[in-house]
């Protein structure tokens, strides 16, 4: 119900009216007075009830809450806020000087070139140069450099990164002497934010008839951030008509989730799926992207930095389209005049070597392949 309120003046007002049309007696009300005083204070006191009486009103509403309020709001019907995600990524340690066998630990840390963001190296067991003895990564006598993968210390979208952003260790590592990152991180997130958490509880209140369409797609989003979907009902993954069967494509933002996330998946659907109904869930078939173009960029800016802005947009752009949705040719030459001032005109644009939108069906995600801005 709206709250019908009144600021100072209209208060101070309307008590100096009443106090007036009550009394036959003159009454001194001028500026300054000693009842002009009391009907100030106690307009005063109002406006401090008014604005508690709205703050109450705005946290007992998932509406109107907010932060804490809105997350302690849909607790109480076992709804949490997702949570911040970690920036990961590969950095390349290099050294100068070959001659002795070095090891970059586990545990190590690198951090941007101004200081703001740091990165701990983790272990990754597939790494040829991965040695669980030495707790590291071996450059072996010879050997000038090592990839590794990185995970920022602080979840979030900060802890994402441009080219060549991670350029400092921080502390030594006997034998490496530099450290950068060849691609941009991309996948930190921070946690859900309030008007997602919004849509999302009215998505889980329509969801609690369960055995809906509603149902199995808040069981899929609510796994973690950034899942997209789609569904598909009486009909097999192949095309055939199966009556009572449904499948479900999943991407979790990569275009390639892997067996444990699918099956997380699996068993997410299978607590809300309709009684005596089969499914089937699948990762999307990627469709690759490959753009090109070359960009005019304005006198005072660098050249190579502006290049490498515009890339990481489209790329960016590109990996941030949904299963199904379709990649515009037109939308690439804004992108890149959106990149940066700098860029004065864009010119041979490609994709996929021609000029031609690219188009996904519900089973497919576009991703990009290849990116090169001259």
């Amino acid at each position: 119900m709206a709250l019908s309120t009144k600021d100072f003046v209209t208060l101070v007002r309307e008590s100096v009216t009443a106090i007036q049309g009550y009394t036959s007696a003159l009454v001194d009300l001028t500026v300054g007075s000693i009842l002009r005083a009391v009907v100030e204070a106690n307009a005063a006191v109002v406006i401090w009830l008014q604005s508690l009486i709205l703050q109450v009103l705005a946290i007992t509403r998932a509406a109107t809450s907010s932060g804490a309020d809105l997350d302690s709001w849909v607790a109480d019907f076992g709804v949490t806020r997702l949570p911040a995600t970690f920036a990961t990524g590969q950095v390349t340690f290099s050294r100068f000087t070959a001659t002795l066998q070095a090891v970059v630990p586990v545990g190590a840390v690198v951090q941007t070139g101004d200081g703001s963001q740091q990165y701990t190296v983790g272990a990754d067991t597939t790494n040829p140069a991965y040695n669980g003895t030495l707790g590291g990564y071996v450059m072996a006598v010879g050997v000038s450099s090592v990839s590794v993968p990185v995970v920022a210390v602080t979840a979030g979208v900060g802890g994402n990164a441009i080219i060549g952003a991670v350029s400092t260790i921080a502390g030594a590592i006997s034998g490496v002497d530099t450290v950068t990152n060849a691609a941009s991180f991309t996948n930190g997130a921070d946690a859900e934010s309030d008007p997602a958490l919004r849509t999302r509880f009215i998505a889980y209140v329509a969801s609690l008839s369960k055995a809906t369409k509603a149902a199995v797609g808040y069981a899929i989003t609510s796994l973690q951030q950034g899942v997209t979907y789609s569904l598909v009902e009486n009909e097999t993954y192949s095309g055939s008509v199966q009556m009572g069967y449904f499948y479900v494509v999943v991407d979790d933002g990569t275009g390639a989730p892997g067996s444990t996330f699918l099956s997380t998946v699996s068993n997410a659907i299978d607590a809300v799926r309709p009684l005596c109904s089969s499914f089937g869930v699948f990762a999307p078939v990627v469709v690759n992207a490959s753009v090109a173009m070359t960009v005019a960029i304005a006198a005072g800016y660098d050249a190579a930095a502006t290049r490498a802005l515009v890339s990481d947009a489209l790329k960016s752009y590109i990996n941030s389209l949904s299963l199904g949705q379709a990649l515009r040719y037109s939308r690439l030459a804004q992108i890149a005049y959106d990149a940066s001032p700098g860029v004065t005109n864009v010119t041979g644009v490609t994709l996929n070597g021609g000029t031609a939108d690219l188009t996904a069906t519900a089973k497919q995600v576009i991703k990009w392949s290849s990116v090169t801005v001259a």
